[in-house]
């Protein structure tokens, strides 16, 4: 999916209700003593990392559309 097409669907409530969601269940997932133990490959840190930078600078621009 286009960022621009994940955003909008971010900006839905029922596309919020969805991320938050999906959130939560990885977020439930990762709290297993098994799943912890597991080492983190540094791809998938820094493909977390770009992710949550994007996010980021999704938030920013929302912000600055509002106040326009």
């Amino acid at each position: 999916m286009q960022p621009e097409r994940q955003h909008q669907n971010w900006r839905s409530e029922a596309g919020s209700r969805l991320w938050l969601s999906g959130l939560i269940a990885a977020m439930k997932h990762a709290e297993r003593p098994e799943v912890r133990r597991q080492p983190v490959a540094p791809e998938i840190l820094l493909e977390l990392r770009a992710q949550l930078a994007l996010t980021a600078s999704f938030r920013t621009s929302g912000i600055s559309t509002l106040r326009h």
